[in-house]
């Protein structure tokens, strides 16, 4: 135990080294942290690291998840569910099937069961890869939106398809019919199981007489108790944490403090950023173990058989995202799109963000060894070489040349939305003249008769600043104006966050702001009391 705790403490900093060097390489941490974990493997010294499946579905998916789905806009979500909506379902469905055909067909011993659990494991994209090339690299929104939203949904729909696969290689039977009702009812009850224990969650945070230590407690055991109350009905652990998430994230203001809102948000990055980190070193771990297990499969063989899946996913990504492009065109004469000429670049960059990563990874991992007759699990350890290999190609072919193919697509931003630099300076200036009447009108008086405010109102004028509590304040009258001004500040935030063209990261970042301002204004008040 101690040893392994150990190894543990030594991958974590060897981590966050890599992640510096992705950092001053300009390359997507994801794909540097395989590749470390690869050479790792090879050093005698590193003991075998043998991944426990569980560890990677009940500890690292369910938070992971919430992070996403958290910071994940529900503006944006709504605005393109369509495309993200036949990303998350139709694509991942049609990818599962034609990875079952291809490996049914040109592997020795695959059946069409067997293909598309394969498939089920293979066919979600990772955007955590994807978003943290796109750090680096100018696209527009829209793209990151879709991207986004598809990641927090096209989980749930391949682990569905994983799930009746499983059944259908340990029965030898599948009825369509009972699982295609099966596939609605796992999807809609495990939404409304992750509404329900949102809702319970909301009314903890607003009912109880919590404090920040006990606020953050409790958010950190939100996603463990969507996802394992839904596994254990048998419905989307996936989709219950999703929608909880997006539940509880658009509704933050009214059950937590601002301290709450601030502190909770750095633990969530701080743990999030270990978890991510670890996975993908233990990708790239434990693929010496897997080689290992191949039994009477030839490496060449399976090397073979990697190449032609990933062969096939790369291509079918690119097919899928361009149909649905065409498909938008079609459609548009009877309904109304979002964008009803998407073009081929967009579709072109998102077809070309399909690496594999996480889940992938626990889905493979969590094949049993043997079926519920005794027998031995057919063809698993030439499935968790491909699958490892898939994520490996991926993340190393496209996770490397996707800025490039941006660069070279050189798509512009087909919204004419304002760059977020001038969004910000619109966004200071209505709030400034906001604050400004709110200042002259109502509190006219008040104001007139206290210099620090005038010299705040004068600064609001200049627009030198979005809300500065000053150095000291005089009594509670003074301070309740103040923290009336920050919560019309964040009223005055919602509504511009209810067009359409305003960034709503950038919402959430002068949310923050306020938030920070009004910890510091409370300190003030408390020292001067």
């Amino acid at each position: 135990m101690e040893g392994t705790f150990k190894v543990y403490i030594l991958l974590i900093v060897i981590i966050l080294l890599l992640i510096m060097l992705a950092q001053r390489l300009r390359v997507a941490y994801p794909v540097i942290l395989v590749l470390g974990g690869l050479f790792l493997s090879l050093v005698p010294a590193i003991p075998e690291i043998s991944i426990d499946p569980e560890l990677i579905f009940v500890l690292f998916l369910p938070p992971l998840l919430y992070e996403a789905a958290w910071y994940t806009s529900w503006k944006d979500l709504w605005k393109w569910r369509r495309v993200i909506g036949s990303f998350a379902f139709l694509i991942v469905i049609i990818t599962s099937f034609v990875v079952a055909l291809i490996s049914s067909t040109f592997i020795p011993g695959f059946t069409m069961a067997l293909g598309f659990l394969l498939g089920g494991i293979v066919s979600p994209p990772d955007a955590v890869s994807a978003s943290a090339i796109l750090k680096y690299i100018k696209v527009p929104r829209r793209l990151t939106s879709i991207l986004e939203g598809e990641s927090l949904l096209n989980d749930a729909a391949s682990l569905i398809i994983f799930r009746f696969a499983l059944i259908a290689v340990d029965t030898g039977r599948f009825v369509f019919h009972q699982a295609a009702l099966s596939f609605v009812v796992v999807i809609v009850m495990g939404v409304a199981t992750g509404l329900l224990i949102a809702i319970g969650y909301y009314q903890l945070h607003k009912r109880l007489p919590t404090n920040v230590n006990i606020d953050i407690v409790l958010t950190l055991t939100t996603p463990y108790v969507m996802y394992l109350t839904a596994e254990w009905f048998h419905f989307s652990g996936v989709l219950a944490v999703v929608s909880g998430g997006l539940f509880l994230s658009y509704r933050s203001r009214r059950f937590l403090s601002h301290s709450s809102r601030l502190r909770g948000s750095t633990v969530w990055s701080s743990l999030g950023f270990v978890l991510n980190g670890l996975v993908f070193m233990l990708i790239g771990l434990e693929l010496p173990v897997v080689v290992k297990e191949l039994g009477t499969v030839s490496l060449k063989a399976a090397i073979g058989y990697s190449l032609l899946i990933s062969l096939v996913l790369i291509a079918g990504r690119l097919l899928s995202t361009l149909g649905a492009s065409a498909f938008t065109v079609f459609i548009s004469r009877y309904i109304t799109t979002a964008d009803a000429h998407p073009g081929w670049k967009g579709p072109m960059i998102l077809g070309w963000t399909g690496m594999r990563g996480v889940v992938s990874l626990a889905a493979a991992l969590s094949i049993p060894y043997h079926l519920n007759n005794g027998t031995p699990f057919p063809q698993r350890n030439l499935i968790l070489f491909i699958t490892f290999s898939v994520i490996l190609v991926t993340l190393i072919l496209q996770g490397l040349t996707l800025p490039l193919v941006i660069k070279w697509i050189n798509m512009e931003d087909p919204d004419h939305s304002l760059p977020l630099p001038e969004q910000e300076i619109r966004l200071r200036k209505i709030l400034g003249q906001k604050s400004l009447a709110f200042l002259d009108g109502e509190h006219g008086d008040t104001v007139n008769h206290d210099s620090i405010l005038q010299l705040l109102r004068e600064k609001y004028k200049s627009e030198e600043t979005l809300t500065s509590p000053p150095e000291h304040t005089e009594g509670p009258v003074h301070y309740r104006l103040q923290l009336q001004l920050l919560e019309q500040q964040r009223n005055w935030l919602e509504e511009l966050n209810n067009g359409t063209d305003t960034d709503d990261g950038l919402i959430r970042k002068y949310q923050e702001l306020l938030d920070l301002e009004e910890e510091k204004l409370r300190l003030r008040y408390e020292q001067d009391a």
